[in-house]
């Protein structure tokens, strides 16, 4: 029974005074959207090498969660992606 209590007291003590402490999650730096963040950069379906940023090692396009980009402008990466595809700017799926 003592022993539990030390354990306790233990994992207790490792929040050194922070209550949202959680050990199971740490705090992520929420991700700027590229193309808020740069205003100049303006994203093209011809630019092939822009768009592989957007676009995993099997040609699938990433997710907002990934490229950090805001809702609006992961509906134009998306556009932009497909549109590459369609005139061979960009591989379907990669080999």
């Amino acid at each position: 029974m003592a022993d539990r209590k030390q354990n306790n007291n233990r994992r207790n003590n490792r929040n050194n005074g922070d209550e949202d402490f959680s050990p199971r999650f740490r705090k992520v730096r929420k991700k700027v959207c590229p193309l808020c963040a740069n205003k100049d950069l303006k994203l093209d379906y011809k630019n092939g090498d822009q768009l592989r940023k957007f676009v995993s090692d099997k040609g699938k396009i990433l997710p907002r969660r990934a490229t950090g980009a805001c809702a609006k402008h992961q509906r134009d990466i998306t556009l932009a992606v497909k549109r590459a595809r369609h005139i061979a700017v960009l591989p379907f799926t990669q080999n």
